[in-house]
């Protein structure tokens, strides 16, 4: 299993995180794109465990296979070898107990923000007055209230994000998979959805795996922050442990000094991979 790197920045004396299992585990996942010969494999022998209420973040360049690695906890992606499990059981088929929040936010354009979100209860079962009260204060929590009458295109970016957020706590999934969830959205408005995001995880704890090519991001939400190298044959090359007071307001957070060494430490670590991925982009065949 993956180990852990303690910044410098922590505390000598607070201890590592440990590696255990924990409620959801990637045992030596390698994932492989073709059958022939000639497969792109884009992440080899990635191993990593999340413990119960923990936030990890994964960054690295662009193509590294960090959506891949969320694909496979969700259970969309068959790994070529290795296996993921959550809560201790080995994935196969579609993790019930994951939400997952993607990039670009799925709302059907012809309901509701209410009925966009209470859908996500009907379609397993839930009477509809209910899935739709429980929806309606869902929507409330994330300060939609007013707007839940709304259809999609009558909502701005964030609140569009916000409808999406709410969809997927709905169901009271045990692991949050977020794959660049705020990335489409300006710089004000992620930093107001990463302080909405903190505020609803802290009053529960679930475990969190969060995509993001934005270290500021990454450090400023997660307990871990978890660098992966360029592709092809992506691994994980560091995994450090973010050791700042919680709660955190992101745009005071982000004064402290502290988060700026673990800036600094971490973009050590990330810069030559992205380099070495821009290379690969541009045909140089490696960093500039």
């Amino acid at each position: 299993m993956s180990s852990v790197t303690k910044s410098p920045v922590s505390d000598a004396s607070a201890p590592a995180i440990a590696a255990e299992p924990g409620i959801v585990s990637l045992d030596q996942v390698s994932v492989r794109f073709g059958i022939s010969a000639s497969a792109y494999e884009a992440v080899a022998g990635v191993s990593l465990d999340i413990a119960a209420g923990e936030f990890v973040a994964i960054v690295g360049p662009t193509g590294c296979g960090k959506s891949t690695l969320l694909n496979v906890v969700a259970g969309l992606l068959a790994p070529a070898a290795g296996f993921a499990r959550v809560h201790g059981r080995k994935v196969a088929g579609i993790t019930a107990e994951a939400g997952y929040l993607f990039q670009q936010d799925a709302l059907m354009p012809w309901k509701t923000a209410l009925a966009n979100v209470a859908v996500a209860l009907e379609v397993g079962g839930v009477a509809a007055p209910e899935a739709r009260e429980r929806a309606r204060a869902l929507l409330a929590r994330v300060g939609l209230a007013r707007f839940v009458d709304r259809y999609p295109h009558q909502l701005s970016g964030g609140q569009r994000k916000r409808v999406a957020l709410a969809q997927m706590l709905i169901r009271n999934p045990a692991i949050l998979l977020m794959d660049e969830p705020f990335g489409p959205l300006d710089a004000q408005t992620r930093g107001m959805m990463g302080d909405l995001l903190l505020s609803l995880w802290s009053a529960d704890r679930k475990a969190v795996l969060f995509v993001t090519h934005d270290l500021e991001e990454a450090i400023s939400l997660a307990d871990r922050v978890v660098v992966m190298s360029a592709g092809p044959s992506s691994r994980i090359m560091a995994d450090h442990r973010i050791d700042l007071p919680r709660p955190r307001a992101i745009n005071e957070i982000r004064l402290e000094p502290a988060f700026h060494e673990y800036r600094r430490i971490i973009w050590n670590d990330l810069r030559d991979e992205v380099m070495k991925a821009y290379g690969a982009q541009d045909g140089s065949g490696g960093a500039a």
